[in-house]
């Protein structure tokens, strides 16, 4: 067996990788978002990233790898925060 340490933290977020300026980040959220696209490749994203690609792409759905309070904040970010009784 072997011995090796594997790191438990999870990898960046494909929009973390991205980005030029690591001072200026446009991600907001916490929850990772896996995003699926047609050919089955994964996009991890935050919610915001994730919201600006969905409502962009039609033909990417939610992995079953993304929490429900993930895609909850993903219609937050694509729909606004209202959301409340009236």
């Amino acid at each position: 067996m072997s011995t090796a340490h594997h790191s438990r933290k999870s990898p960046p977020l494909d929009c973390e990788l991205n980005q030029r300026d690591a001072q200026v980040s446009a991600c907001d959220g916490r929850e990772e978002i896996v995003l699926v696209g047609l050919d089955g490749a994964e996009q991890r994203l935050c919610p915001a990233h994730a919201a600006a690609l969905w409502l962009t792409d039609p033909t990417l759905r939610f992995s079953a790898k993304t929490r429900p309070e993930g895609i909850s904040a993903v219609m937050r970010q694509a729909f606004g925060h209202g959301g409340g009784r009236r």
